[in-house]
């Protein structure tokens, strides 16, 4: 059995490698990784994505390094962040030195924009999965798989609608009063003000 320093550095390697379109396009896989390993679970791995886009750095990063982290403190932080950098860092200088030569060839043109639709895929159900987790507390994909198991067993969170609608309802408010989008960071801000103030306050 693979000792779990190794096994940080490679899962995060083969999640660095295998995964195109950024940090959201890898959730899926470091979902199906890390919770098969028993590392955390699916409300662990919610607040790690909310932390994770919620402080400074590449998502990627920063959610690897938290669940390095949780497992094998600075070592496992260390690892698992160096294991989903390195692919990365790797391709690019050999994709720089081809560059020039083979972006006007129509086959690998072709390959980026399947991959392009890929990605888009990967974080749209993504979106999906989180909403229906955070809502009604059930896994989208085991829903849909399952209906009739799932009819009637779950449990509807008023609170995280209420957030999901009043969020939505300030950025419609202010592109309709500017006509521009509100900067992600004052949106992230919000957010946290919202869930400081229900959660600390309130509840």
């Amino acid at each position: 059995m693979m000792p779990l320093w190794l096994d940080l550095f490679w899962t995060f390697f083969k999640i660095g490698a295998l995964t195109f379109g950024g940090g959201y396009a890898m959730i899926p896989m470091i979902k199906a990784e890390t919770i098969s390993k028993g590392w955390i679970t699916e409300e662990m791995l919610v607040d790690f994505l909310a932390v994770s886009e919620s402080t400074p750095g590449p998502f990627a990063v920063n959610i690897s390094t938290f669940i390095g982290n949780s497992q094998l403190g600075v070592l496992g932080a260390f690892l698992a962040t160096l294991g989903v950098i390195l692919p990365s860092f790797i391709i690019i200088l050999i994709v720089y030195q081809f560059y020039k030569r083979f972006i006007s060839n129509r086959y690998v043109n072709g390959a980026l924009t399947g991959l392009r639709a890929t990605a888009l895929g990967l974080i749209f159900s993504v979106g999906i999965t989180l909403i229906f987790k955070e809502i009604f507390s059930v896994d989208f994909i085991m829903m849909v798989r399952n209906f009739t198991k799932f009819k009637g067993e779950y449990s509807f969170n008023y609170v995280s609608l209420i957030f999901f609608g009043i969020l939505i309802a300030i950025q419609v408010i202010y592109k309709l009063i500017t006509k521009k989008s509100l900067n992600t960071i004052v949106f992230i801000l919000i957010a946290a003000c919202l869930g400081m103030l229900t959660y600390g306050l309130i509840l």
